[in-house]
């Protein structure tokens, strides 16, 4: 007698032998409102609705690209300008005027000085390294930052507050940074952007232009980049005693980025950038509450 051999691959075919009208309803019900009082669908609630293992869900969903237990942001912009804004800033980046210097400027606001109630225990070989979870609070402090879009590199000013004063303090640094230069400033629509006491300042410097990105669109900002390294390489599971210490912290990262400093290249046109807009647009219109 012949005993058959249950291969991967024969138990593989087994658990797809799913009729297709019920896969149909497997993916109709995942990208569908979730029952009442849940958050979302579950491989367990939706085997209940078909009358299959959550397995053989799970791979219904896997083989459809259908991950309803993951969760991602996003934001639009409903700007009525955001086709304008968008030329302007991204044809700075990929044709910036002559004899001037194009500016990416942004504040990272609120990074907090942390320091962990005991000692982490360090890197071992098969285990990462551990901290506890309670910290005390030191204070926080605002990081404003200028990126030199065809260097990369990085004028800054630490402070305690994040007004329009500090603002334009940081204005008139940069400006003393590029003494005598043309300089086109990238800037989102924070409120400090565009005080008085700001618009008064740009009067009296024409060689100062601000070019706004979209409202909810400040990833337009190069220089998001830029914060988005310093989290990831200075600022995560770091431990300061002091506001002073976070300072410090913060200045030698600059100095050492400054050392060797990344510029970066912008890579998607105009026209796909809107053309994404009007097509998340459309899907919103069109979206079941």
């Amino acid at each position: 007698m012949r005993l058959r051999r249950h291969t991967r691959d024969s138990w593989r075919r087994k658990d797809h032998a799913v009729p297709a009208a019920t896969v149909e309803r497997i993916v109709q019900l995942a990208v569908s409102a979730p029952p009442a009082g849940r958050s979302r669908w579950t491989t367990r609630l939706l085997a209940k609705e078909v009358r299959l293992t959550s397995g053989r869900v799970s791979d219904v969903l896997r083989r459809n690209g259908l991950k309803p237990h993951l969760i991602r942001t996003y934001k639009v912009s409903r700007d009525p300008d955001f086709a304008a804004k968008v030329n302007d800033v991204v044809g700075l980046y990929l044709s910036p005027p002559e004899h001037a210097v194009v500016l990416s400027v942004e504040e990272q606001t609120s990074i907090q000085a942390l320091q962990q109630t005991q000692l982490p225990l360090p890197l071992r070989s098969g285990r990462a390294v551990r901290h506890t979870h309670d910290y005390k609070r030191h204070g926080v402090v605002d990081l404003y930052a200028a990126l030199e879009v065809a260097t990369g590199k990085v004028t800054h000013r630490v402070t305690d507050k994040h007004t329009g004063t500090d603002f334009l303090a940081f204005m008139k640094k940069v400006v003393r940074r590029y003494h005598e230069q043309e300089l086109h400033v990238i800037l989102d629509n924070s409120s400090t952007h565009g005080t008085p006491e700001v618009r008064t300042w740009l009067a009296t410097n024409p060689l100062v232009h601000f070019h706004y990105t979209p409202t909810s669109a400040s990833w337009l900002n190069q220089v998001e980049g830029f914060f988005g390294i310093l989290g990831k390489q200075s600022l995560s599971s770091t431990d300061f005693r002091s506001k002073r210490a976070l300072r410090d912290h913060l200045d030698a990262y600059v100095r050492d980025w400054n050392k060797a400093p990344t510029p970066f290249a912008w890579t998607k046109p105009t026209d796909a950038i809107i053309k994404s807009r009007r097509r998340i647009l459309n899907r919103i219109s069109t979206a079941v509450r």
